[in-house]
């Protein structure tokens, strides 16, 4: 239960982080104002600046971070610019790829074995973005191709993470992403700078806030319940992107949008249990006494 609740409260502070960039609209370039969100995020740094003070990379793993960054960077400028295109439910639909591309990407580089019942959730999920998008009957806008390229960017963030989490501290792998993703967003903010307003920086301000309180409440649920019981609730986040987009930005309730989000969630739910049903085979293999 208190799993659960950690995992409603990270749902609630993604579509407050989703509807105070909406609420922004495309009055301040996207580039911009994802800079902004980094840069005023660093704030939220201080409680981790002894463990970054005292890491001692090497010029492999810094490599590594920078590189994260600058994939990382890359997607949530798309992310940004989507924000303003498409509707609340459809961003935050899509952004359930991510997960997918994860397993794909872990099969291709990780060597993790593809089974074919993870497969056809691979498979069924994208059936689902293809409810959403529905090509052919309707026209795809920038907007969702800029979330399809943020939710392979982000799964390539995420798989870079699993890969460097169990030679660093999570606060460290944190603390790199974000001072990389600031340093990245730069040159993007720069080349469309314009002056923001004081009330532009206080909505953004809690835009790193929120984001900062999720991925807290995130590390607190993964900490207290396994994956397969917070996985699920995640698809919470899709009502409540649909209710806050009907309710105070006045965008269409659309059916295929839900879905296609329940799609690609379930898919998402079978790949965890299926995942996690393996680790605790593998477990029982390794405490099983040999001949």
């Amino acid at each position: 239960m208190i799993g659960i609740f950690w995992m409603v409260v990270t749902g609630l502070c993604f579509v407050a982080v989703t509807a105070l960039v909406k609420y922004l609209g495309d009055n301040m370039p996207a580039a911009q104002s994802a800079f902004l969100r980094y840069l005023l995020g660093l704030v939220f740094l201080l409680p981790m600046l002894p463990a970054l003070r005292a890491l001692r990379l090497t010029r492999k793993a810094l490599a590594f971070f920078t590189l994260r960054g600058l994939i990382h960077a890359l997607g949530v400028a798309l992310w940004f610019f989507a924000m303003t295109r498409i509707p609340l439910a459809e961003v935050t639909a899509m952004n359930y790829l991510a997960p997918v591309y994860v397993t794909i990407g872990a099969a291709l580089f990780l060597g993790e074995r593809l089974a074919a019942r993870r497969l056809l959730a691979v498979l069924a999920a994208f059936l689902g973005a293809l409810i959403i998008l529905r090509p052919g009957i309707r026209e795809i806008s920038d907007g969702h191709i800029a979330m399809i390229g943020t939710a392979m960017l982000f799964a390539a963030s995420y798989l870079m993470a699993k890969r460097m989490s169990g030679q660093v501290s999570a606060s460290v792998v944190v603390g790199m992403l974000s001072i990389t993703v600031t340093i990245f967003l730069a040159p993007l903010a720069w080349a469309v700078w314009v002056p923001p307003t004081a009330a532009q920086l206080f909505w953004l301000f809690w835009v790193a806030a929120f984001a900062t309180g999720g991925h807290f409440a995130m590390t607190l649920a993964f900490a207290a319940a396994p994956v397969t019981v917070t996985q699920p609730v995640t698809f919470l986040q899709l009502v409540w992107a649909v209710a806050v987009g009907a309710v105070f930005f006045a965008e269409p309730l659309d059916v295929f949008v839900i879905i296609g989000g329940g799609v690609i969630m379930a898919a998402v739910v079978f790949i965890t249990l299926r995942e996690a049903a393996l680790r605790r085979q593998r477990q029982r293999e390794v405490a099983a006494p040999g001949p």
